[in-house]
């Protein structure tokens, strides 16, 4: 049996950016390209848009910081990790990170895939000249709102 092998293109001339959080990503693999298996994204963010303690109850996922520094919590364990460095995350124990400095940039693997469409639904195109924007305040209170009831009702994702 053959299976077909899809090439992705990492030139950030031909990949499309998305906005999220004050920062910003691009699909490096998406779950169609590996039949639900996996997704990886590259995503830059500023500090202060870390998520809050939370579970995955369907993916497991793994840290890969490009550049800047993060802690990471998962489980009772504290990671910190610089450039070159890895974390796994596997489903059902709870994580959050910590941007540590003013922004970072890290790839995100996520196996199996499909919660890549949390990210889409929360982001929007970006312009031609990305940056990132630290946060100014809290989102607006509706907005967490719906985002938690996304997270927990559509994609599987606990809060503590």
């Amino acid at each position: 049996m053959m299976q077909t092998v899809t090439q992705t293109s990492t030139n950030p001339q031909e990949s499309a950016y998305r906005n999220y959080q004050g920062g910003f990503f691009k699909v490096l693999i998406s779950p169609e390209e590996t039949q639900g298996s996996f997704a990886l994204v590259d995503m830059t963010l500023p500090r202060g848009v870390e998520p809050p303690v939370h579970i995955h109850t369907r993916e497991d996922e793994t840290f890969y910081v490009l550049d800047g520094e993060m802690t990471f919590h998962v489980g009772e364990k504290a990671i910190k990790a610089g450039v070159g460095e890895s974390v796994f995350s596997p489903r059902q124990v709870q994580h959050h990170f910590e941007i540590n400095t003013p922004t970072a940039r890290f790839l995100t693997f996520i196996t199996p895939g499909q919660f890549l469409e949390y990210f889409l639904q929360f982001s929007f195109p970006a312009a031609e000249q990305v940056q990132v924007t630290p946060p100014q305040g809290p989102p607006p209170a509706e907005h967490i709102a719906f985002m938690t009831s996304q997270l927990e009702e559509k994609y599987g994702v606990l809060f503590l």
